[in-house]
């Protein structure tokens, strides 16, 4: 096989192997250190996962569509095929839940940061949005995991 095609398939599926591992971390480390209800806890980890999406995730979400349109390309695939326009409708829905979770990411970190100086609990607000945050979970992840298959599976599906 040529290596440029080698390449781009396997860029692409480190970026996917990013999104999805990179999310299920720090869906995972949140919600522990969101249990503990301790605010210079969730300051900590609510800052590393801040840093983490910005690193890998936001570096995935550019990789996997530039290196899925080339390599669609490169082995022939037309963009309109049923399973690639099934693929980029999930990733924008994934991505549609995954601007305002970094958002509310910042802001869980901000005000954890606060209630650990000041030697307070966590405030209803945080709560409020880590529920909105770990909601908002499910169904990133679904589409992710979707978007997964149709990779692997490449199924026929007519538009």
């Amino acid at each position: 096989m040529n290596l440029w095609l080698d390449t781009l398939r396997w860029l692409h599926v480190i970026g996917a192997t990013v999104l999805f591992g990179t999310g299920a971390g720090i869906a995972f480390f949140m919600l522990m250190a969101q249990r503990t209800g301790r605010a210079d806890i969730v300051a900590h980890v609510a800052g590393t996962v801040v840093i983490a999406d910005t690193i890998f995730t936001a570096m995935a979400v550019i990789v996997q569509p530039s290196t899925g349109v080339l390599l669609a390309q490169a082995v022939g695939w037309p963009l309109s095929e049923g399973w690639i326009v099934l693929s980029l409708l999930l990733y924008v829905v994934t991505g549609l839940f995954w601007l305002p979770v970094v958002w509310i990411q910042i802001r869980i970190r901000n005000m954890a940061r606060q209630a650990a100086i000041e030697n307070r609990s966590l405030p209803p607000e945080e709560k409020r949005l880590f529920r909105i945050w770990f909601a908002s979970g499910f169904p990133a992840f679904a589409a992710v995991l979707a978007i997964l298959w149709l990779m692997v599976t490449r199924p026929g599906i007519g538009l």
